[in-house]
């Protein structure tokens, strides 16, 4: 999949969000935040109550798909607590000493963030148990019998992380948040709000009808919905009236190959492998993954999600099944008898 019409649904490409100006978009406080409300009406009790004590707010985790704010909240919280937040990633800390400096530097109640929490490397990881604790961290410096080990207090802060797996955390380190969020994909209407909005700020005029279309189809995730309002009002400046309307709208999504469901091109791939090449499944991630040439991890996080709600894929114990839905939306027959009688879909499927 190389070219980037087919990539643009894709939640997981945060780089791109921010070099196109994104971060413009982001609300500010609670009250602009738009869905997530069994999250956000929690976290506004939270942060009074640490705010009337006088502590720092309890360490929060965020899972779910990526894509549906969880950056976004984070920052909300720093601003709601009128504290300073501090941005990394799991990835990013190679090293021990490399998480020591950044909790060194943090003043009293400020935020850290750290995205893809669970990349998080294993030293790195025990240095954030007594931090997160006893807001202390334990150093050794130097090698053999001349090592010493020296205690070193941090001030109080809110460890804010995220991950779109959350059962790859170690359990040391889930049981030390205090506050556990999911975040769910969006409703059409939460979505449409969030393109109605994010069209005002970028002075773009957008009828009801298409704005309605672009919520349908950006697959529950507000990064997506607002990479389609950009894509749409470039068409709109080149090829429309000033306006975005449903023919504008319509041609923007055929030429990125998005279609009435939200799909794109490796999203109908999946099905399609599924469905022609293994008779419907079930078939393991591990033989999909090589069979279309994207990263297993690729599919689990930024793919199945979306297919999976919309219908379209059940995963199982034996592996991945079409839906008969799935059929339908490719214009295909479904099998006669009930293939999938056999799906508990109260349980994940192995890594076949």
């Amino acid at each position: 999949m190389g070219d980037d019409a087919a990539r643009i649904v894709s939640a997981n490409n945060a780089s791109l969000e921010e070099a196109s100006g994104d971060t413009t978009l982001r609300p500010k406080r609670l009250t602009e935040y738009i869905g997530q409300r069994n999250v956000t009406d929690n976290l506004k009790i939270f942060i009074e109550a640490a705010q009337q004590r006088g502590d720092p707010l309890d360490h929060v985790l965020f899972y779910g798909p990526p894509g549906l704010g969880k950056t976004t909240l984070a920052g909300i919280i720093a601003n709601e607590l009128d504290v300073d937040l501090r941005i990394t990633s799991g990835p990013a800390i190679e090293r021990a000493g490399d998480l020591a400096a950044l909790l060194t530097n943090l003043n009293d109640n400020d935020v850290i963030f750290i995205d893809e929490i669970h990349r998080l490397n294993r030293s790195a990881e025990e240095i954030l148990y007594s931090a997160m604790e006893d807001f202390e961290i334990d150093m050794i410096i130097g090698k053999g019998p001349s090592a010493k080990s020296y205690r070193i207090p941090l001030s109080k802060f809110t460890l804010i992380g995220a991950t779109t797996r959350a059962g790859s955390l170690s359990a040391p380190l889930r049981d030390r948040f205090g506050i556990v969020s999911k975040f769910e994909m969006y409703e059409p209407h939460e979505l449409a709000e969030i393109i109605r909005r994010s069209a005002a700020l970028l002075n773009v005029e957008i009828d009801e009808n298409s704005l309605m279309e672009l919520a349908r189809r950006s697959r529950g995730t507000p990064r997506v919905a607002n990479r389609l309002l950009k894509r749409v009002r470039d068409f709109c400046q080149v090829k429309g009236e000033g306006r975005i309307d449903m023919r504008i709208t319509e041609d923007t999504l055929r030429s990125l190959g998005i279609d009435q469901s939200g799909l794109e091109g490796l999203d109908r791939d999946i099905l399609r492998l599924i469905i022609e090449r293994f008779a419907g499944g079930p078939v393991g991630i591990d033989t999909i993954s090589a069979a279309i040439g994207e990263e297993r991890v690729t599919i689990e996080d930024v793919y199945e999600p979306y297919l999976m709600q919309a219908g379209f894929l059940h995963r199982t114990q034996k592996g991945r099944v079409a839906s008969p839905d799935a059929y339908l939306h490719l214009g295909l027959t479904p099998p006669a008898g009930d293939q999938l009688s056999f799906i508990d879909e109260g349980q994940e499927c192995a890594d076949i």
